[in-house]
């Protein structure tokens, strides 16, 4: 499988890599996301429905490029709480926050993304059969409070999704779209090999991170993937409106 469009003609700018990734993803319906989401920006949807996802993992060697990775600044765990959106396209994700525990990250990607990151406390414990603990409790007064806590693991060799399926519209996007206070549209352009996903189990003790957007989350079993480790390009943001 491909990506859906060609990289970016220009050079990228930093690297990263993804570790022991949690996809959580609900059902929702459009009309639950459109007051939280850009008008400028088309709510993306499968068979007429759109999906929130909750996405847990710890990122490690994030490294501008031609530099040497720092220790300091170079690994930190995020959690992100999204959906999904399709401009000119182009596919891709819009968050609705971001969660890591790094402040000078954070700050960082607030000014050059436009992105809502927010300050957490997080703990990443890895444990017998594969198993990882994630606790993240927000501790940034530009949010309202939110907090993820789970244990969830693989239960499957790593596939490949079929280009078409929910597991492939779900999670293979290469881009991410954000705006500033004056309204302009901006792409961030990502590049990477197609997810190594495996099937996964959680036990989700705590998410209100639903709840501090105004969202109410379905009663019914998330849809769950893992990915043990993704390596990432990233390029800057462009203004595309």
């Amino acid at each position: 499988m491909s990506r859906p469009y060609p990289v970016p003609d220009r050079p990228w700018v930093m690297k990263q890599s993804w570790n022991d990734l949690l996809f959580a993803h609900w059902p929702i319906d459009v009309s639950v996301l459109r007051p939280l989401v850009p008008a400028s920006l088309p709510i993306d949807t499968y068979d007429g429905t759109a999906w929130i996802g909750v996405v847990p993992f710890h990122m490690t060697g994030v490294t501008p490029r031609g530099l040497p990775a720092l220790p300091y600044f170079s690994a930190f765990p995020e959690l992100n709480l999204r959906t999904y959106v399709n401009l000119g396209n182009k596919p891709g994700v819009y968050f609705f926050s971001l969660d890591a525990q790094h402040r000078f990250m954070v700050e960082a990607a607030r000014l050059s993304y436009r992105l809502p990151y927010h300050y957490a406390r997080i703990q990443v414990q890895h444990q017998p059969f594969e198993t990882t603990m994630y606790t993240c409790i927000r501790d940034d007064k530009r949010a309202r409070p939110g907090g993820f806590a789970a244990s969830y693991r693989p239960t499957s060799d790593v596939r490949l999704a079929a280009r078409g399926s929910l597991d492939d519209w779900l999670t293979e996007r290469y881009c991410l779209y954000s705006t500033d206070q004056k309204g302009t549209l901006y792409r961030g352009e990502i590049d990477h090999e197609p997810w190594p996903l495996q099937m996964a189990e959680a036990d989700i003790i705590n998410n209100t991170l639903p709840e501090s957007m105004g969202i109410t989350l379905p009663d019914t079993d998330p849809v769950l993937h893992f990915a043990k480790k993704l390596d990432v390009r990233v390029w800057l943001l462009q203004a595309i409106r």
